[in-house]
């Protein structure tokens, strides 16, 4: 398959093989030519109408050179070996100047080869059948509720090759990744009083699998649609959420994000090299509570985020973060492995050809433990319960975050009682993980519409998560 890849351009793999051997005789210590193809389409349906159908088209190669820890980097979309031999030169006098460091060692990784095949590419491309899974989703949407007044839903279909020839590694790595995915958003009326619901979901599989697969005894995309209309007709009835500092369930799935966020970031092996992580220099430590146990798993199969290989043509990796409260390894792409002495863990991520790969995350989650769901709750006498986040920030050096819960509500002797607006939880990383003292059996994975932002690149990603119990957090609201 990489000469399929290849054969537009009238390039092959021993043209690659040249082209990173012409880099190494500049006295290098590393090099990289990452070929990428990309069709994407989007398809929005809104108040009943198809509002737009739109074809993205894109395809180029980008070229690295590293000399110690300075790296140069040149793409084009123009794929012509006279200009991959042009870029080559230009990337490698950059770094003339620059003393020569240690040679990234030599890698092989034999099944990358065979990855290209490993997720089925999108079928069913037809217009029609696109035009028909928007309106029945309109469909079910308004047939839920007679509060419902308006569907918005929009319609990805993504379709990426990648090609990687690197100066550490035997053969040239590739990958064919299908991406589809929906959003659905939910607007309700009553007395005069307007909400929005909000779901959806996604993965690296097919179109017809929306169908096929079962959440709750229900398909994919009746589930996500009703889910939908749930959260908006509940928003209806929300009250004001109290502040102060509560005991607080964090719901599966979804809620993982703060995961994510406050923790999975400072784990990056970039912000560790630099220091400028809050878990810099803590491998080994007590970080969190014994229940804990975090893993980024890039490996999960047809999950948003999961990649057979990284950007860098490392294989996806299954990689524990954070074992029983201790940390135990951080994410890792080549250049910032080979600076701190360790190896890549299949997380050098880039959005497109047009960027260079960062350490990033894959499917980052915390893994099950014993507790019963409802024992949980029923465990609170007054605190919080929130089932979604809608959104928030964080800081790498100190791990502090705040998060806006777009669904929660509040728990008084151990009951749920009603949905809660306007709950924004704030807090600490490593001081929550300390605070869990109670982690659910019901591992959930997020539905599969999370994307993640480093500087200025965005990268698939999901997160996941079991009920959890958190001892006390910060509640900001208005009484």
């Amino acid at each position: 398959m990489i000469d399929i890849l290849l054969n537009k351009y009238n390039i092959n793999k021993k043209n690659i093989s040249i082209l990173l051997d012409n880099m190494l005789d500049k006295k290098i210590d590393f090099g990289d030519i990452y070929f990428q193809s990309k069709e994407q389409e989007i398809w929005v349906l809104e108040n009943k109408i198809i509002k737009k159908g739109t074809y993205f088209f894109d395809e180029g190669v980008g070229i690295r050179a590293i000399k110690n820890t300075s790296t140069s980097f040149s793409y084009t979309n123009s794929i012509k070996l006279n200009n991959l031999n042009n870029s080559i030169d230009t990337v490698c006098k950059m770094l003339s100047n620059v003393k020569t460091g240690n040679i990234i060692n030599k890698q092989v990784y034999l099944h990358s080869v065979n990855a290209y095949s490993s997720f089925n590419l999108i079928d069913d491309n037809y217009v029609e059948k696109k035009i028909y899974i928007l309106n029945y989703i309109d469909n079910l949407a308004r047939s839920q509720d007679y509060r419902v007044i308006d569907v918005q839903a929009v319609l990805t279909c993504e379709q990426e090759e990648i090609l990687v020839g690197s100066t550490d590694s035997m053969v040239p790595a590739s990958d064919a990744r299908s991406l589809v995915y929906i959003t659905i958003e939910i607007i309700v009326e009553q007395n005069n009083k307007r909400e929005k619901g909000f779901h959806g979901g996604g993965g690296r599989f097919k179109i017809n699998d929306f169908f096929k697969k079962k959440t709750n005894n229900e398909m994919l995309i009746d589930f996500w649609t009703k889910e939908a209309v749930r959260i908006a007709l509940t928003t209806l009835s929300a009250k004001i959420s109290p502040a102060g500092s509560f005991p607080v369930v964090l719901g599966p799935g979804w809620p993982g994000i703060l995961f994510h966020e406050a923790v999975g970031h400072g784990l990056e092996g970039d912000f560790i090299r630099k220091k400028t992580s809050i878990f810099t220099k803590k491998i080994g430590q007590k970080v969190a509570s014994n229940l804990c146990t975090i893993v980024d798993n890039g490996t999960l199969h047809g999950s948003r985020g999961s990649v057979n290989i990284d950007d860098e043509g490392t294989p996806g990796q299954y990689n524990i973060l954070i074992k029983n409260g201790v940390l135990k390894s951080f994410l890792q792409d080549k250049l910032n492995a080979h600076v701190m002495y360790q190896k890549s863990t299949g997380n050098g991520r880039r959005e497109s050809y047009a960027h260079l790969p960062m350490p990033r995350m894959t499917n980052t989650y915390l893994l099950s433990g014993s507790d019963n769901h409802l024992d949980i709750i029923n465990s609170v006498d007054y605190g919080i319960y929130a089932v979604n986040f809608s959104g928030g920030q964080v800081d790498i050096t100190s791990g502090n975050f705040v998060f806006s819960t777009s669904e929660a509500y509040l728990i008084k002797n151990g009951k749920i009682f009603h949905p809660l607006k306007g709950a924004t939880l704030i807090g600490s990383g490593i001081e929550v993980m300390k605070s869990i003292s109670m982690v659910g059996n019901n591992l959930q994975m997020a539905s599969g519409l999370g994307n993640c932002g480093k500087n200025g690149q965005t990268v698939p990603v999901n997160v996941g998560q079991p009920t959890i119990k958190v001892d006390k957090m910060t509640i900001s609201g208005t009484c």
